[in-house]
């Protein structure tokens, strides 16, 4: 199972939650993603996706965190043992929205709200400050992300497996390109990552 977590004002109509959805369709494997649509509030996405997982037990998971959605990628990649990809993540979302507080609209629902310091915060109630266990994560960054230090995601997954491209964007335009890497990374991982029973305790790092 993939499981794609999108970013920031998104959602599981995002271009780059598409195009995988859509080449696993193509594969005949469309009952194998899963996109939930995130809550704005830190908190609560982080709670719909741990439900989701726990809801999962016994199969096997691989993650696709988006910018923020990296972020919440490498904290349920930790706690649950799961394989991950992260697509230019986040990697200090509490640092990097703070300059987001105020009035916010989702830019795919219209949805419209308030972001305050107190909500930022959740962010570090979920941070992971070291991850473990290198193997379980693919990075794809572009070095011309105009939205997030690529070299953030560069350092924070050293070890790990890393595709950095030059110049691109945020959006990852040519995303299409990588999407059967992502796959085959998913494919080859994600029997590691089978999620625990909601009865056993989460796998340690």
């Amino acid at each position: 199972m993939i499981i794609y977590l999108h970013g920031f004002n998104s959602s599981p109509e995002s271009f780059k939650a598409n195009v995988v959805k859509h080449r696993l369709a193509e594969l005949g494997r469309a009952d194998e993603f899963l996109c939930p649509k995130l809550p704005w509030r830190f908190s609560d996405a982080a709670a719909l996706i741990d439900n989701m997982l726990v809801s999962l037990a016994g199969k096997p998971v691989c993650l696709i965190g988006s910018s923020l959605g990296g972020f919440y990628a490498t904290h349920f990649a930790e706690k649950y043992g799961l394989a991950a990809v992260m697509v230019n993540p986040a990697v200090k979302p509490y640092e990097s929205l703070a300059k987001y507080q105020g009035p916010q609209r989702n830019l795919y629902t219209g949805e419209e709200y308030v972001l305050e310091p107190a909500h930022v915060d959740e962010l570090l109630a979920i941070d992971v400050p070291k991850i473990t266990r290198h193997q379980r994560y693919l990075l794809l960054t572009k070095t011309g992300d105009e939205v997030l230090d690529y070299r953030q995601g560069a350092q924070k997954f050293i070890g790990a497996s890393q595709i950095v491209i030059e110049g691109g964007d945020h959006a990852f335009q040519d995303f299409g390109l990588y999407v059967d890497r992502v796959i085959v990374f998913a494919d080859n991982h994600a029997a590691e990552g089978i999620m625990p029973s909601v009865h056993s305790n989460p796998r340690s790092p």
